[in-house]
């Protein structure tokens, strides 16, 4: 490589600022290293974070799960008597609801997302509906309340972190109790020693530091339910709930980068071109196109790990001397594609527009 084409300074005049508090939670939590979009499971150390409060340290031996509410047969278990369920281990691919809400315009204040907040894990665990059943909920039971050890305030309301599923969730998707990630026990961040895992949902609904199970005769009314990961289009919009994962494609950048702009550089001629794919449901992916130069192209689907997993994809790219944006959109098996902009909501949460990807070409040195 010879002269750089990275312009120093060029693209830092006109930046919208964050705040600081988005400042603060852009390092506190973290996203995934695109370029470890090679690998078919993320390594745990590049997953994913999302802590809404701080992390608990719970000590596994004296960590206790309890089933309470209006079950006819609550019970407690200890993680040696969870660990002795019938174990599963499933590649699933989690994204957090608010991937790319840095993308958006006005952008909503929280934690700004831009492409790199997911990940694909084999998680160690037990299914969790025979020990829903096992308790024995009545009839009448509407909700099955997750509540986490996490505790602080949002928004002024102190509470632990909490979702819900219905009883038709709960028979329907393949929700396991989970104390392993890539065949060692889950980290504190991860949510030692026993967490949630909603296989095909947005990464809120699987509720870190898991320590008790309610069923509630009526709809669950948790701050994290009710309050916050619901599509709304302006304040006093009871709006929809965040539920499954929308199809979305991310390209692992290409060439060598700017430190900066991360813009990439990549020498003229032959490059090949690679990414992830994903949708939620456990639907597979159909199709993933590439933009380059301004048409869009077939990407060749190279499979996935499991059906909650992410699909590869890879194109050649012959490059020719110039910038170039290039982008990928996938397409799923119901038919939901990609859109090219952001659909607005207040609290930015679901943007899978397509991602764009800015590519310095030169003659190699």
């Amino acid at each position: 490589m010879t002269d750089s084409p990275f312009t120093p300074g060029a693209t830092r005049n006109g930046v919208r600022e964050f705040t600081r508090e988005e400042v603060g939670l852009a390092n506190r939590n973290s996203g995934a290293l695109l370029e470890t979009l090679d690998c078919d499971i993320t390594p745990a150390g590049t997953h994913y974070l999302l802590t809404h409060f701080d992390v608990p340290m719970l000590s596994a031996p004296d960590h206790v799960l309890e089933f309470a509410g209006a079950f006819d047969a609550p019970f407690t278990l200890s993680m040696d008597e969870i660990m002795a369920q019938p174990q599963v281990t499933q590649p699933v691919t989690l994204e957090c609801a608010g991937n790319g809400r840095a993308g958006m315009d006005p952008r909503p204040l929280s934690m700004p997302w831009m492409y790199e907040a997911v990940g694909t894990s084999e998680w160690t665990g037990t299914p969790l509906a025979p020990l829903i059943a096992r308790a024995k909920p009545h009839d009448s039971v509407q909700d099955f309340a997750f509540i986490g050890a996490d505790f602080g305030y949002d928004k002024g309301v102190a509470h632990a972190f909490g979702r819900s599923l219905t009883p038709q969730d709960v028979a329907e998707l393949d929700v396991m109790l989970v104390w392993g990630m890539n065949g060692a026990p889950l980290l504190p961040q991860h949510g030692a020693p026993l967490r949630l895992i909603v296989p095909g949902w947005y990464g809120m609904a699987s509720v870190k530091w898991l320590t008790k199970i309610e069923a509630l005769e009526h709809r669950y009314q948790g701050f994290q339910q009710v309050e916050t990961y619901r599509f709304r289009a302006c304040e006093g919009d009871p709006g929809q709930p965040v539920t499954r994962i929308h199809v979305r494609s991310l390209m692992k950048p290409p060439g060598v980068p700017d430190w900066f702009t991360r813009d990439r550089w990549v020498p003229a001629g032959r490059v090949t071109l690679s990414g992830r794919a994903w949708s939620g449901g456990g639907v597979p992916i159909e199709r993933v196109e590439v933009l380059l130069s301004g048409d869009w192209h077939d990407a060749a689907l190279t499979g996935r790990a499991g059906r909650y997993a992410w699909t590869g994809w890879q194109i050649d790219w012959t490059a020719t001397p110039g910038l170039h944006e290039l982008a990928c959109r996938a397409t799923d098996a119901e038919g939901n594609r990609q859109p090219l902009s952001a659909a607005q909501n207040l609290g930015g949460f679901a943007n899978n527009s397509v991602h764009r990807v800015r590519v310095h070409v030169a003659e190699s040195a």
